[in-house]
């Protein structure tokens, strides 16, 4: 790097707002780089190989065709959350109102942000297993807390439970699961919800 650009480079870092600052490059971005240069298959970003159901394609062309063009209020279109309400009722077991308890987002990270922004202030901690999506560290940033990381152990993804209860402290406001695949066996043998009340009342 020339000393010119070495310049710019720092001109441009001081140019960044202290959370900002702490953040890194993104994961799946580079892997994407690294993968595109070296033509390797790139497992850090999903690509569908099929194409979407005609029924789907047909509805956005009917929805053209109809002049359906005027954005959603803002907690989600009402055909949107009955549907979900419906579906969570008849698989899970639950019925939530769609008035109150149902808002829908632009993907998950969206989600993310906006229940983060919601109840985090100034000062929170938010306890995160790692290895874990790379947003939810600067989602917790973002949201003025400082996140508080917990090991997850190969091979069977488990963790130290005196290592999760020094994690929690007064002012731990949250604890994010992500518990799809990987390790949700291990949550539940862990039992995180009931412990997490234990430790200091984290929500």
């Amino acid at each position: 790097m020339t000393a010119p650009d070495l310049s710019m480079a720092q001109i441009s870092r001081c140019m960044l707002s202290a959370k900002a600052e702490q953040f890194t490059e993104s994961v799946i971005r580079e892997m994407t780089r690294l993968a595109l240069k070296h033509k390797a298959v790139n497992l850090s970003q999903g690509f569908p190989d099929f194409a979407a159901p005609e029924e789907i394609k047909e509805a956005a062309r009917q929805a053209i065709s109809d002049d359906i063009n005027q954005y959603a209020i803002t907690w989600g279109a009402k055909p949107l959350r009955d549907a979900i309400v419906e579906k969570f009722e008849r698989t899970q077991g639950v019925k939530y109102d769609p008035e109150r308890e149902i808002t829908i987002c632009c993907g998950s990270t969206e989600a993310m942000m906006s229940a983060m922004m919601a109840i985090i202030n100034p000062g929170d901690e938010v306890v995160v297993f790692e290895p874990f999506y790379e947003n939810y560290g600067p989602d917790a940033i973002l949201s003025g807390a400082t996140p508080r990381f917990v090991k997850l152990r190969t091979p069977d993804w488990s963790f130290d439970e005196k290592e999760l209860a020094a994690a929690f402290g007064p002012h731990t406001k949250a604890i994010i699961l992500n518990c799809l695949l990987h390790y949700r066996r291990n949550l539940r043998t862990h039992s995180v919800r009931r412990r997490g009340t234990h430790f200091h009342g984290a929500n």
